[in-house]
């Protein structure tokens, strides 16, 4: 005689597999909203902490005016900035060329300063000599300290053959 199947197991048993099948698909949709609440829990977190950019102060020393003969140039790399000694006095310039914004360098045995990056070339007055750069380097205001020291403001532009004189 054939074993005889009782249906009332056979519902037991599936209603065991479908109960483990449900507790396994609970379990992972538990776990994605877990996951969800520790990714916006690092994202709040995230957003709640300043993201400070430290920049050199506009204002610097750039020594005193002595320290500026004829000829002088001095490339300040923190504030990206030229000083330069002159005939009429003493000035400074933006470093940073008004093409594409790379710092420039001062070549002195050609007595110009150049972008490395695409070729420009400017004279010691910051005046375009060879292109790509559309515009002459901005000339910064100069002043000088209670101790008679000469303080480069980054933060001004002013008009070229503002110079300052000792």
């Amino acid at each position: 005689m054939p074993d005889v199947i009782d249906p009332a197991a056979l519902a037991d048993e599936n209603e065991n597999e479908e109960t483990s099948r449900r507790n396994f698909l609970g379990k992972i949709g538990v776990g994605a909203c877990a996951a969800a609440m520790a990714g916006s829990v690092v994202l709040t977190l995230d957003y709640l902490n300043p993201k400070v950019l430290f920049e050199p102060a506009s204002r610097f020393t750039a020594g005193s005016a002595g320290d500026y003969g004829e000829g002088t140039v001095r490339f300040h790399k923190e504030q990206k900035t030229f000083v330069i000694g002159g005939p009429a006095g003493i000035w400074a310039l933006s470093a940073v060329c008004t093409h594409l914004g790379c710092i420039t360098r001062h070549l002195s045995d050609e007595g110009v300063i150049a972008c490395p990056c695409h070729g420009s070339r400017f004279d010691l007055e910051g005046n375009v000599i060879h292109g790509p750069a559309p515009r002459p380097l901005p000339w910064l205001e100069i002043q000088t300290d209670a101790a008679g020291n000469l303080m480069v403001d980054t933060s001004v532009v002013v008009p070229k053959g503002k110079v300052f004189r000792a």
